[in-house]
């Protein structure tokens, strides 16, 4: 088999061989492999690639190494200033007509008793999302000055909407003066 690489006239030759552990190795111009498969499925990459009981790659001894996995790795917690990034933070919860501020940006606001939800006009930038939980067992309405607001999946200007009982909305602002409004909302 021949490899051309794109805009040259160079020919590698890649050759394949099988070795009696169940690794493949694939070697460039007759050289000690430069990519071990293992049965199981891991790719190695240098000479000497160790493999784990699952066929990820532990380690590698060659001249360009593996990065080392284990079956289990322990993820951290990534913090900012609401705290666990892997959490959505809430704003409190809202009993009256509450207006969304950039400060909700990121965030979840509750709506109990009276809660209502205002979005407004020229205040968040595009990309900014903030997501609304009807902590009710009736509906609650979200007032929305904002220039265009559109429920997701239709292309109609609302002015008002309603959030279900123990509803979820997300809203995601497409510019200051456009959002789009998904969930449990009519």
């Amino acid at each position: 088999m021949s490899i051309i690489a794109a805009g040259t006239t160079t020919t590698t030759a890649l050759t394949q061989t099988g070795n009696t552990d169940g690794t493949i190795q694939l070697q460039v111009n007759g050289t000690t492999p430069s990519v071990t498969l293992n049965s199981l499925g891991a790719i190695g990459v240098g000479s000497s690639p160790s493999y784990g009981t699952s066929g990820q790659v532990l380690a590698s001894t060659g001249s360009t190494s593996a990065p080392a996995w284990t079956s289990s790795p322990t993820f951290t917690t990534v913090s900012d200033q609401y705290g666990n990034v892997r959490s959505v933070p809430p704003v409190g919860t809202k009993t009256s007509s509450y207006t969304l501020t950039t400060a909700d940006v990121g965030r979840y606001v509750q709506l109990g008793a009276s809660g209502a939800i205002v979005i407004p006009d020229a205040t968040f930038s595009e990309g900014n999302v903030v997501s609304i939980f009807n902590n009710t067992a009736s509906t609650a309405t979200i007032t929305c000055t904002i220039t265009t607001a559109y429920i997701a999946g239709t292309y109609t200007d609302k002015a008002t909407m309603t959030l279900a009982a123990a509803g979820v909305a997300t809203i995601l602002f497409i510019s200051g003066t456009v959002c789009v409004v998904s969930g449990n909302v009519s």
